[in-house]
C-alpha cells in the first residue's frame, strides 16, 4: 500500500508547546519541526521569537521569509500561528456562487473571463435565471456569493432587484455580493456616492462584500495587467467605507503573473493597514495566476511551492486579518489540502457553480457536496467545522434540531 503524503498524517509531529491548548479544538501537532537549529540555519530565530510574543512582523521580516530557500520551514511557521489560534479547526460554508454576466468594460489583460457585448461566449442571466438558480440550490445553502463583470448598460436597480428576489427565496442565507470593483462601477455608471450605493444595496438585502479585484496594488504592474480598472487605493477607499457602514468584506490578492515578491508584501501591509483602520476584513484569500485564455502572454504562473510559501507568508505578515483561505477552486483539491498546513484555516465551500477560474483553466470540479469538503479536511487530520459567511459557526444538525445537550428547544 502506499504510505499517505507526510502532511496527512499526525504521528510524526510536534507543535511548540505555547501552542499546546485550545479551547475545544483539541492538540494539533506540528508537521514540520521548528527546532532551534533549523530556525538559526535559516536565520529566522528572532522572526519565530517576534511571532511567539505576537510581535508584528515588518517589511524586512517579510523579504527574509520570501528568500528563505526553506519552503517547509515557513510552512512551519505559519501552521504554527494558525494553530495557535484556530486549533485542529478547518472551516467550509455552503454556499453558492453565480456569476451574472462576463460583460466587462474594463478589459484586463489577465482576464479569460471578460467579453463584449455581442461577442461570442458573452452571457448576461436575466433577474428570472438567477432566481432559478436560487431555487433550484439546496435549502441548506447558508451563503449566495455573487460577482460579475462591470457591465456598461445594467443599472443599480437591477442590483436592487436581484438581492430583495434572493432575500424572498433565501432569508436566511448571508448575500456577500459584489466586488470592491463592481461598487465603484455601479457609482460612476449612476453619478451616485459610493456610500450611496452601499446603502441602497444594503438596504435591498447585501450582507458584505467578497474580496474580489485586488489583483495587486503596486501600480507599475495595475497599469500593465488591468489599466482600466480602479486604482488599488480606490479599492481600499470602497473597503473602508463598507467597512464604516457595517458592511463586512474579504480581501484578495493574485499572484504569480508580472508582480514580485515585493509587490506582494507592499500589497499585504496596505491589507493590514487599512485592517488597522477600519477593521472589517474577515478573510485574505491568496489566488494564484491561471494561465490559460488570456492576453497575457509569457507568463507561466507561479509553481507548487510558490504557490505554498505566499500562502505561508500572508498568514505570517496578516496578523490582524482573521482567517486565510484556501481556496480549492483555483489551488486545486490537493493543493488546497496542503495550503492547511501552510497557515490557511478554510477551505471555502460546496460552491455549486463557478466560471471565472475555470475559464482560466482551473481543472477542479464546479461543485463540492458537504461530505466531500469534510472528507478533504478530516483526511489532512483536522476537524471540519461548518461556518456561514461571517464565520460563525454552525452547529450540526443534531444540535440545530435539538439543543447542543441533545434536550428538545424550547
Amino acid at each position: 500500500m502506499t504510505e499517505a503524503p507526510a502532511w496527512t498524517r499526525q504521528d510524526r509531529c510536534r507543535l511548540p508547546r505555547e501552542a499546546a491548548t485550545f479551547s475545544g479544538t483539541g492538540q494539533h501537532p506540528n508537521p514540520m519541526d521548528l527546532n532551534t537549529a533549523r530556525l538559526r540555519t535559516a536565520g529566522l530565530t528572532d522572526v519565530f521569537e517576534k511571532l511567539r510574543a505576537d510581535q508584528r512582523l515588518d517589511r524586512k521580516d517579510g523579504e527574509r521569509l520570501f528568500a528563505c530557500p526553506d519552503t517547509t520551514l515557513i510552512g512551519a511557521l505559519a501552521h504554527f500561528i494558525r494553530t495557535r489560534r484556530y486549533g485542529l479547526k478547518t472551516t467550509y460554508v455552503l454556499n453558492q456562487q453565480i456569476n451574472y454576466t462576463n460583460i466587462c468594460q474594463n478589459r484586463c489583460l489577465f482576464c479569460s473571463y471578460q467579453r463584449e457585448t455581442g461577442q461570442s461566449g458573452a452571457f448576461q442571466l436575466e433577474l428570472r435565471d438567477i432566481l432559478e438558480k436560487v431555487q433550484h440550490s439546496p435549502a441548506s445553502i447558508t451563503e449566495v456569493h455573487i460577482v460579475g463583470g462591470c457591465h456598461p448598460e445594467l443599472p443599480l436597480g437591477f442590483f436592487e432587484d436581484m438581492l430583495a428576489g434572493i432575500k424572498s427565496v433565501r432569508p436566511r442565507a448571508i448575500l456577500k455580493c459584489f466586488t470592491p470593483v463592481e461598487i465603484a462601477h455601479f457609482a460612476r455608471l449612476e453619478g451616485l456616492s459610493v456610500t450611496t450605493v452601499l446603502k441602497r444595496l444594503h438596504r435591498a438585502g447585501l450582507d458584505m462584500l467578497p474580496g474580489g479585484g485586488a489583483e495587486i496594488f503596486a501600480p507599475r504592474v495595475r497599469k500593465r495587467i488591468c489599466p482600466r480598472k480602479i486604482s488599488g487605493a480606490e479599492w481600499l477607499d470602497v473597503c473602508g467605507q463598507a467597512h464604516r457602514l457595517g458592511l463586512p468584506t474579504n480581501c484578495t490578492m493574485l499572484f504569480g503573473h508580472l508582480e514580485n515578491e515585493h509587490d506582494r508584501l507592499e500589497h499585504l501591509d496596505l491589507l493590514r493597514r487599512q485592517q488597522d483602520e477600519t477593521g472589517g476584513f474577515l478573510c485574505f484569500i491568496p489566488l494564484p495566476f491561471l494561465t490559460a485564455n488570456n492576453r497575457l502572454s509569457g507568463v507561466r504562473g507561479p509553481s507548487g511551492l510558490e504557490e505554498l510559501k505566499t500562502v505561508a507568508v500572508s498568514r505570517l505578515m496578516l496578523d490582524n486579518i482573521p482567517h486565510i483561505k484556501s481556496y480549492w477552486v483555483m489551488l486545486g483539491l490537493m493543493q488546497a489540502q496542503a495550503a492547511l498546513y501552510f497557515g490557511a484555516d478554510d477551505l471555502d465551500g460546496t460552491v455549486v457553480e463557478e466560471r471565472i477560474g475555470h475559464m482560466a483553466g482551473a481543472d477542479s470540479p464546479q461543485i463540492l457536496s458537504r461530505a466531500e469538503l469534510q472528507e478533504m479536511i478530516h483526511g489532512c487530520g483536522l476537524v471540519a467545522v461548518e461556518r456561514d459567511a461571517r464565520f460563525e459557526p454552525i452547529p450540526p444538525a443534531a444540535e440545530r434540531l435539538t439543543g447542543h445537550d441533545g434536550a428538545e428547544p424550547q
